[in-house]
C-alpha cells in the first residue's frame, strides 16, 4: 500500500538525515579549536546581541507598565492577554496552514496537555511577577530574579542532564557578582523603591513568580529543541489567551473598573504588546542557539538598560556603579562559553548523540551539521528545513 511505502520512505529519509548530521557533526567538532574558539564564531555574537535585545524588550515592557501604573492603570493579567491574541493571529494561523487543520488537530490531542502545562507556568510566572511589585519594592523583586536563575541550572541538571563545566558555573556567579553590584547602587541611592505595602507577601509572591519563570524557561528549551518554533509559539498563543482571560476575568475585574482609559493608555498597551510580541518571537532563537540558563543571565542586563531609559524619561540620576556592573555582566556572559564547544549549547545532551529526537530550525546544531555535510555532498536532497 501507498501508505506502508510513504512510512518507509520517511523512514530512510529519517536514516540519511541521521548519517548526514553525524558526519556533520563530526566534521564541525574535528576543527582545531581553542579555548576562546567559540567567541570567533557569529553564533557566539549573534547570541550576545539577542540577548540584549530581549533585556531591551524587558525595559521597555516594564517601562510601559509603569506609564500605565502612573494613570492608575495597574490590570496585570489584562494588559498581557493582547500579547497571547496577537501571537496567536501570526502564529496559530501559520501553523495551521502549514499542517493543515486535521494534522494541527492531531497535535493538540496529543501534545496539547503538555502545552497547556507550558502555558500554565508562563501566564502565572508573568502574574505573579507583576503581583510582587504591588506589595514588595523593586529592590526586593529584583533579588528574587536571581531564584530564577538558580531554578534553571537545577531543573537542567535533573530533568535535561544537562552538565554544567567550570566556566558556566564561574560565568554564571560574575553575572550575578554584576547584578549585585547594580543592586547595592541602588540601596544606596535608596531607588529600591522605598517601604513596602507587605514585603512577605511580595517576596513570597515574587518567589513563585521566579519559579514559574524557571520551569517555563527549561520546558521551552525542551519543546523548541524538538519541534518547530511556529508550533510552539502557536499553542502557547491559544492557551495563553484562554489561561489569561480566564484570569483576568476572575481578578482584574475591580482593578479594570476603577482604571483611566484615554488615548495615551491606549498608545502605551499597544506599545506593551508588540514589544512582548517581539519578546516571545525571539526566546526560541536564544533557547536553541544558547540554553535556558544563558537566557536567564542575558536579562540581568536590563535593570542597566532601565536606568539609561530612566534617565531619559524619568529624570533618574546614574549612579558611577552602573557601568561597572553592566560591563561585569557582560564579562560573565563571556566567560560562560568559555573553554565550550564549537557548537556552544547548541548540541543539547536530550536529543541523542547524532541530535536525533532533535528539529532541523533555525538555531539547532542539527541544522548546522547539515549544512556542513551539504557542502560535502553527503545530505539528501530536498530535506525540508523547518523554523
Amino acid at each position: 500500500g501507498n501508505c506502508n511505502e510513504s512510512r518507509i520512505d520517511s523512514i530512510r529519509t529519517d536514516h540519511a538525515t541521521n548519517e548526514a548530521v553525524s558526519h556533520g557533526l563530526q566534521h564541525i567538532e574535528a576543527k582545531k579549536f581553542h579555548w576562546y574558539s567559540y567567541l570567533t564564531t557569529a553564533d557566539f555574537w549573534i547570541v550576545l546581541l539577542l540577548g540584549q535585545l530581549l533585556s531591551l524588550c524587558i525595559t521597555a515592557t516594564n517601562t510601559f507598565t509603569t506609564f500605565l501604573a502612573n494613570y492608575g492603570t495597574s490590570i496585570p493579567a489584562f494588559q498581557t492577554v493582547f500579547t497571547y491574541i496577537l501571537l496567536s493571529l501570526i502564529y496559530l494561523t501559520y501553523t495551521v496552514y502549514t499542517y493543515g487543520p486535521k494534522k494541527y488537530g492531531k497535535i493538540l490531542l496529543r501534545d496539547g496537555w503538555k502545552y497547556f502545562i507550558l502555558s500554565f507556568l508562563d501566564v502565572q510566572g508573568n502574574y505573579f511577577t507583576v503581583l510582587a511589585y504591588r506589595y514588595t519594592n523593586i529592590l526586593s523583586a529584583q533579588l528574587i530574579n536571581f531564584w530564577a536563575i538558580v531554578c534553571v541550572v537545577i531543573i537542567s541538571f535533573l530533568l535535561l542532564r544537562v552538565r554544567y563545566k567550570i566556566f558556566q558555573i564561574i560565568g554564571i556567579l560574575i553575572c550575578c557578582g554584576g547584578m549585585g553590584i547594580l543592586l547595592a547602587s541602588d540601596h544606596i541611592q535608596g531607588t529600591n523603591g522605598g517601604p513596602a505595602e507587605n514585603m512577605l507577601k511580595g517576596d513570597l509572591f515574587a518567589l513563585l513568580g521566579a519559579t514559574c519563570y524557571g520551569l517555563t524557561n527549561v520546558f521551552e528549551e525542551w519543546y523548541v529543541s524538538k519541534r518547530p518554533m511556529y508550533e510552539v509559539l502557536s499553542f502557547m498563543g491559544l492557551f495563553g489567551m484562554c489561561i489569561n482571560g480566564v484570569q483576568a476575568a476572575i481578578f482584574d475585574r475591580q482593578s479594570f473598573q476603577q482604571a483611566t482609559w484615554n488615548n495615551a493608555v491606549a498608545g502605551y498597551l499597544v506599545g506593551y504588546t508588540l514589544v512582548l510580541a517581539l519578546f516571545y518571537s525571539v526566546v526560541p532563537f536564544i533557547l536553541r542557539i544558547a540554553s535556558a540558563a544563558f537566557y536567564n543571565i542575558s536579562l540581568l542586563t536590563a535593570n542597566f538598560w532601565g536606568t539609561i531609559i530612566g534617565i531619559h524619561v524619568f529624570g533618574y540620576a546614574i549612579h558611577f556603579m552602573y557601568p561597572i556592573a553592566f560591563v561585569l555582566i557582560i564579562v560573565g556572559l563571556t566567560v560562560y562559553f568559555l573553554a565550550g564547544s564549537i557548537l556552544g549549547e547548541s548540541k543539547k545532551p536530550w536529543l541523542g548523540d547524532n541530535q536525533e529526537d532533535g528539529v532541523a530550525g533555525w538555531g539547532t546544531a542539527k541544522l548546522k551539521a547539515l549544512n556542513t555535510a551539504r557542502k560535502q555532498g553527503m545530505a539528501p536532497a530536498g530535506n525540508s528545513t523547518t523554523v
